[in-house]
């Protein structure tokens, strides 16, 4: 009798959860061979729409951030009571003057960078003109499929099943419950992009507090393994893509064990988004193995999932909420972050009291290598375009290394998690650059000695 309790469930429910979980991991989570590179489905659905768009993008995207300003502007002026009224509507457009201020920064960039009028430092290719014609077309089309396709990860018991399936490897190492693996994996197989994404959604939805959110988008929204053959191809070391993306691993690892027990990190509270209660607990009760519950747990979800409407309505809601909300953050953000490091020599000067760390661990050419350390901070591939010159290869190796596990810069996921609900300051997010720098440099100079 005991047994059959556990199995409460029919062949049909089973299914609810399966289909659309297997087709959610298939379009985020596996990696294919397309045209000789290795990606995801996602990827391949983004390039296409890229492709069919191609130079229309900019303008659609300077549109977008437009309306956001305009209409959130409206919105602070006349208070129009059916934005106000409706809770989503006014979550989107009625946002704190903090975020107003970025939303019209963000607009005059990238209105100044689209018709090219202004100072040339606001719209050159270095800066508004890489954001606007390079990053936010590729955005565009990720958020357009991740926004569809997050339901399938989100709402048919995946996070469930994987959350009490992995919550023993999660919680005792990294402090997390065990669905953060998810917005792991998709990250590392992926993109960073669609980590933030997912991690948001489960913050706004309650199953995440502010720590668990701040944590896992800070920690775990590691750049994809595409990316990461790009960052070792431009330091001319593609033969070394192997020893390079396990040293990345290793030291990524270890930075997320160590970062979320020391401040910022470990201050923020354990208190849910809008002291949201759900009821979801990894505990798993006795008589069950983690298996068992799981699927337990994973069809429970799928079977209160509203249909092909709520799928479609909660899609659409994901998109508008990346184009109208994340985008003129990255916009803004991002701009100025660029237009400091390659208009101001502060990303220099910041880097020069690293000089003495670098030939304390023997780093050849320390000084070229120092100026990489902190413009990091503004993009994660500029610092492989400025190692591209330096002659010692191990220090391009350390430097590729060492943009990629620094995770947050600004012309994208940390432009993302401002733009998030994730509760992370740009303070908070400049101490953890830092502190993942100060963390990570040492393991990759000791690999980086053994291997050269």
């Amino acid at each position: 009798m005991e047994n059959k309790m556990k199995y409460n469930y029919s062949f049909k429910t089973l299914l609810q959860f399966l289909f659309p979980s297997f087709i959610g991991v298939i379009i985020f989570m596996i990696p294919i061979i397309y045209k000789g590179e290795v990606t995801i489905p996602i990827a391949i659905l983004s390039k296409s729409v890229q492709n069919l768009l191609g130079n229309s993008l900019p303008g659609i995207m300077t549109v977008l951030i437009s309306t956001t300003f305009i209409i959130s502007a409206l919105t602070k002026l006349l208070k129009p009571k059916f934005i106000l009224k409706n809770n989503y509507l006014n979550n989107l457009f009625n946002v704190p003057l903090m975020w107003f201020m970025c939303r019209a920064l963000g607009f005059i960039f990238a209105i100044c960078t689209f018709f090219e009028i202004g100072p040339i430092w606001i719209w050159s290719e270095d800066t508004g003109g890489l954001l606007l014609n390079s990053l936010l077309p590729i955005l565009f089309s990720v958020f357009l499929f991740a926004g569809m396709f997050l339901p399938l990860l989100l709402d048919f018991g995946l996070l469930e099943f994987f959350g009490i399936l992995l919550t023993k490897v999660m919680r005792p190492i990294f402090n997390l419950p065990g669905r953060s693996s998810v917005d792991c994996i998709a990250s590392w197989l992926g993109d960073g992009t669609i980590g933030v994404l997912l991690t948001s959604k489960q913050y706004e939805n309650g199953y995440y507090t502010k720590r668990e959110a701040a944590v896992i988008g800070t920690t775990f929204s590691a750049v994809s393994i595409t990316f990461s053959l790009i960052v070792i191809a431009q330091v001319n070391l593609t033969h070394m893509f192997v020893p390079f993306y396990l040293t990345v691993t290793l030291s990524g690892i270890i930075a997320a064990i160590i970062i979320p027990r020391i401040p910022p990190l470990s201050r923020k509270p354990d208190t849910r988004y809008n002291n949201i209660e759900v009821e979801y607990s990894e505990v798993i009760p006795k008589g069950y193995n983690s298996l068992k519950w799981g699927v337990e747990k994973a069809v429970e979800k799928a079977s209160s999932n509203q249909g092909i409407s709520g799928f479609l309505n909660g899609g659409i809601k994901n998109i508008l909420d990346m184009w109208l909300g994340v985008a003129p953050v990255v916009m803004s953000m991002g701009t100025l972050a660029l237009i400091l490091a390659n208009y101001t020599p502060i990303f220099r000067w910041l880097g020069m009291p690293f000089i003495p760390l670098l030939n304390l661990l023997q780093i050849p050419e320390a000084s070229k290598a120092s100026q990489t350390i902190i413009i990091g901070f503004a993009d994660m591939f500029i610092p492989s375009v400025i190692a591209a010159t330096i002659n010692s290869e191990m220090t391009r190796f350390i430097i590729a290394c060492l943009s990629v596990t620094q995770l947050i810069y600004m012309s994208e996921v940390g432009g993302l998690l401002l733009g998030s609900k994730i509760p992370v300051s740009i303070k908070d997010l400049v101490i953890i650059f830092i502190q993942r720098t100060l963390i990570t440099l040492p393991i990759i100079t000791l690999i980086a000695h053994i291997i050269f």
